[in-house]
């Protein structure tokens, strides 16, 4: 199964750590992968998106035009990506921050209320762990007991002690889940 992955929303949510974690993660699972992180103006508070991709077959290429993961985490992304998505694809909607509903049809939603989680875990900047977990935990795109693995080597010395809550994060997301 291949997922391509495209997370999306304001810079300074976390997307691309997210990105990050879940690439590294497959990359522990020896599975194929690429990240492509989006850096520029857009990292301080504008749109800002990355794409992942994780893969039983090589990747041919980082570019996404039509994934079948999508998480969005405002609504300028949900309003630019949306029509992007693959048919049958899922999109992971933070519902604290996007007042509109998913207009498709054709495709999965999931919504989780991501901030209003993380704030009432008081880790507000710790919603895209959230739906990094239920990605997750949805979709079985890696196992989710790796992603502890891939947080622990990728999150930065400067930041090791966010490591806990980072973890409470993900099982949050992936208990949402579970319902």
């Amino acid at each position: 199964m291949t997922y391509e992955t495209i997370m999306a929303g304001f810079g300074g949510q976390g997307l691309l750590f997210s990105g990050k974690v879940l690439a590294h993660a497959a990359l522990i699972e020896n599975k194929e992968l690429s990240w492509l992180p989006s850096y520029g103006p857009e990292m301080r508070g504008g749109t800002c998106n990355c794409s992942v991709i994780v893969s039983d077959e090589p990747v041919g290429s980082p570019i996404i035009a039509h994934p079948n993961v999508l998480m969005v985490m405002n609504e300028p992304s949900l309003d630019k990506f949306e029509d992007t998505v693959a048919p049958g694809g899922t999109i992971f909607v933070d519902s604290s921050l996007i007042g509109r509903k998913v207009r498709r049809t054709d495709v999965e939603v999931v919504y989780i209320p991501a901030t209003q989680m993380a704030k009432d875990m008081e880790a507000l900047s710790l919603a895209n762990m959230i739906i990094l977990g239920a990605i997750v935990e949805k979709l079985r795109c890696v196992n989710p007991d790796t992603i502890e693995t891939a947080l622990r080597e990728t999150i930065s010395a400067r930041k090791a002690s966010l490591l806990d809550l980072n973890l409470k994060a993900v099982a949050a997301g992936r208990a949402f889940i579970r319902g």
